[in-house]
């Protein structure tokens, strides 16, 4: 079923990875035994999973062909990608798992999970019309929003994969602090098209993953893609693949009926043929009547008059039957496949299906989105014993199916989560009390706040878990890492322990506070989103801060935000960021990120300017972790020394808690200038706020007076202004009286101070263009606008116009 030049190589190095197969042809005869079911126990579950294939199917159909669709866009749903995977959702959720299990859904198998979830009564009738309405049914698995909360969020491609993965590690160091999570394997069932994407193998590849034993997935190896049959994907390629990275790998490629097959005279030259065909072939053979199979199975090859002999005597039931028997779609290979899974390494079982099985469009190189037409639903509800007008049918009360159904549900039911222990968020303090002298930068400030924290309010440090991918020494935390440690799932010797010159020491150990993973930042955010998400599923809150250099955030970006709607709350810091960088020119500058903070749903982004405002930030962002109405937060931060008396930080207790305040709330006025009303306000963020100062005193210097404001977080000054004009999310849910605080924008930028205005910042403009709306005065905006260059920063900032000739220049025309 895959190009016989790819698979003949592959599987050498599978054989010699111990890839094991399971079902027809298993070399395991004594596991295969241990295994077996009963042919009465295989007929109970065959007929359910014809009932959950039914109800997926007539969920997505209700949806675009019953409920109401005035503007007549498609509504869509995956009828196929649903009827691919029903035989290995149904030997799961009513065979194999248990209570403390997790699983991962394929995002197009959705409609299956909530056949399942109805079926074993977790969820209402009236739910099953809702798939794809506001405020029915998602389209993908979600734990926030369906009714029946999944276990994983998932419909970004690759990401509902590889979040089991880290799943398994937040529950290990939840552990191994002290918490108590019980046991249970984490499950992904995966679409084999999905293993194209980079952020599956780099999970896959990062050395700790090799550990995780209770990882089990499951490919649904069907071989097509939206578009087509895909030619030469062969399973022996991705066996070896797994292998090669430390996995258990079990394949079921073939179920018993052609095991049987398998068994007789011409067998081994039928089992031969299928090997060899490559996937459209062999997928054409399941649009053929039997007449058609029995003319292209043989072949033109070495035993075609064997295979031609052998399916000659079988009828044609058997013979479409049979080449449409693969070990995905056969139960009892399934459940032999499951009994097999170790639990001492993570395990993948590559299970061979036909997408769209059991429907008409089974094996159409473009059923990934077909639709049924009614009456070919019609006939499927007759083969399913379902009346097409009553099409929600649950089993008979009483009847061994129902009984079937009903202990699944027993034994998956869970007890709920306690409720997060809110002391380590309650006891989070919004000042350490220090106030940064000399000269700082905002970036280092980071690893000074955690070693603080540690000092001033141990709860709460010993809550805190850092995350980075490889650059912790080069991002300021090599003191928080000496002082905590490296966490491990066991205590590691740590051999550079009495070298004189190691100044950061590694010692891992199960009680370490900082998780070091690969350089993949895909890996660091999905593991975020999982320790972010502690609170909710075991009741136990973590606080989680992630360090990547700026530049790759937006490498980042996707599958964090894909974490903070499945309810991952977490810190992610980019540093250092900007073209202040200067050295490392273009291609580690962040234009973009201050805005992507700015835009992010579920999150608050700060970019301080100084070090005390990196604490005050930080600590902002740890007091909104582990709680319902909790937030994730952003940090861009700095390597620019900038002089901290800059900062002016007042010495009174009241005067500093207002100026603490501000900065959280997103803006403070720095400098006022000492007349009734300024020519001129200049709107600074980060460190470009030296330029910003150094500009108003030549601009004093001319006659021009000007304000400093520094901006320490756009995205909040933009809801405060969405609030006082009465729209945004807010206004709308309480039917237009928006709640977002409104007061930080008369602190910073009083009506009876408004001026023409400057903004300025080491990033795209655009993010601070709104700040003209407050009093709708004339504006110019600065920042970067294209790719930088090397060079010293004096230079640098020159080449992007964040000096400050160019912000005098700019203030000049602006107040003409």
């Amino acid at each position: 079923m895959s190009a016989p030049t790819t698979g003949q190589a592959a599987s050498a190095v599978a054989a010699a990875a111990g890839v094991q197969q399971a079902g027809a042809g298993s070399s395991d005869p004594e596991g295969a035994a241990r295994g077996a079911r009963s042919g009465s126990e295989l007929e109970l579950l065959g007929r359910v999973e014809e009932r959950v294939r039914w109800l997926a199917v007539a969920q997505v159909h209700h949806a675009n062909r019953v409920r109401p669709n005035p503007t007549g866009l498609k509504v869509g749903g995956h009828q196929a990608s649903s009827a691919s995977m029903t035989t290995i959702m149904t030997a799961l959720f009513f065979s194999v798992l248990r209570a403390g299990d997790r699983v991962s859904v394929k995002p197009h198998a959705s409609p299956v999970l909530h056949a399942v979830e109805y079926l074993q009564h977790r969820l209402d009738e009236r739910w099953l019309t809702t798939l794809r309405e506001l405020g029915g049914l998602q389209s993908y698995p979600s734990r926030t929003k369906d009714p029946v909360p999944a276990d994983y969020s998932t419909g970004s491609v690759g990401l509902g994969a590889t979040a089991p993965l880290w799943g398994a590690l937040a529950r290990r160091y939840v552990d191994a602090h002290g918490g108590s999570t019980g046991p249970g394997r984490q499950f992904a069932l995966v679409g084999d098209a999905e293993m194209d994407e980079g952020a599956v193998w780099e999970a896959v590849l990062d050395p700790m993953v090799a550990e995780l034993g209770e990882v089990c997935w499951v490919v649904d190896f069907n071989r097509q893609s939206l578009d087509r049959v895909v030619p030469t994907l062969g399973a022996e390629r991705l066996e070896g693949m797994f292998a090669a990275a430390g996995w258990q790998v079990i394949t079921v490629k073939y179920g018993h009926l052609l095991g049987e097959l398998f068994e007789r005279t011409g067998g081994g030259a039928l089992r031969a043929r299928i090997d060899a065909m490559t996937n459209p072939e062999y997928q054409r053979l399941l649009r053929r009547d039997a007449a058609g199979v029995r003319d292209q199975l043989p072949g033109d090859g070495p035993g075609a008059a064997e295979i031609a002999a052998l399916v000659a005597e079988v009828d044609d039931a058997a013979l479409l039957a049979a080449v449409r028997n693969l070990g995905g779609h056969d139960l009892g290979a399934l459940l032999e496949a499951f009994d097999r899974v170790e639990d001492t390494r993570p395990t993948v079982v590559v299970a061979y299906t036909v997408k769209g099985h059991g429907l008409p469009v089974e094996g159409h190189p473009q059923n990934h989105s077909a639709l049924l037409k009614t009456e070919q639903v019609e006939e499927l509800a007759r083969r399913s014993g379902v009346d097409p007008a009553h099409p929600w049918q649950r089993f008979e009360p009483g009847s061994p199916e129902d009984e079937l159904c009903r202990a699944a549900c027993e034994r998956l039911r869970r007890d709920p989560a306690p409720p997060s222990s809110s002391s380590a968020v309650a006891d989070v303090p919004v000042d350490l009390g220090h106030t940064p002298t000399g000269t700082g930068t905002t970036q280092a400030a980071l690893g000074r706040a955690l070693l603080d924290l540690s000092r001033s309010a141990p709860a709460v440090a010993g809550r805190v878990v850092t995350v980075s991918p490889d650059v912790s020494s080069s991002t300021n935390l090599g003191g928080w890492v000496n002082k905590v440690g490296v966490w491990s799932s066991a205590e590691r010797t740590d051999w550079f322990a009495d070298d004189a010159e190691t100044l950061l020491h590694w010692r891992e150990r199960p009680s370490g506070q900082h998780v070091e993973l690969g350089i993949a930042e895909t890996n660091l955010v999905g593991l975020l989103g999982e320790l972010g998400a502690t609170w909710s599923r075991w009741g136990e809150p973590l606080l989680p801060v992630g360090v990547l250099y700026d530049p790759f955030v937006m490498r980042a970006a996707e599958p964090w935000t894909f974490g903070m709607y499945a309810g991952g709350q977490s810190i992610l810091v980019g540093t250092p960021s900007g073209v202040t960088l200067a050295p490392e020119g273009g291609a580690h500058q962040s234009v973009t990120t201050p805005s992507f903070g700015l835009e992010q749903p579920g999150c608050v982004a700060f970019e301080p300017a100084f070090a005390v405002e990196t604490e005050w930030c930080l600590l902002d962002g740890l007091s909104r972790l582990g709680r319902t109405d909790g937030s994730s937060t952003y940090l861009r931060l700095s390597t620019r020394p900038v002089d901290q008396s800059l900062a002016s930080v007042p010495t009174d207790p009241a005067a500093r808690r207002r100026r603490r305040d501000l900065v959280v709330a997103g803006a403070y006025p720095l400098r006022r200038a000492e007349v009734e009303r300024p020519a001129l306000t200049i709107a600074v963020v980060g460190a470009v706020v030296s330029e910003a100062l150094a500009a108003a005193d030549r601009l004093a210097a001319q006659g021009v007076a000007a304000d400093v404001v520094v901006v320490t977080s756009p995205g909040r000054l933009f809801e405060a202004l969405q609030a006082r004009s009465g729209s945004g999310p807010a206004a709308v849910a309480t039917g237009g009286s928006a709640q977002a605080p409104t007061w930080v924008l008369e602190a910073a930028l009083p009506a009876s101070r408004a001026a023409p205005l400057l903004t300025v910042l080491d990033g795209h403009p655009h993010t601070l263009a709104f700040l003209a709306g407050v009093h709708r005065q004339p504006a110019r905006h600065l920042g970067v606008t294209r790719f930088g260059q090397s060079g010293d920063l004096d230079s640098v900032y020159r080449y992007q116009g964040l000096d400050v000739d160019s912000l005098v220049a700019a203030a000049l025309d602006v107040t003409r």
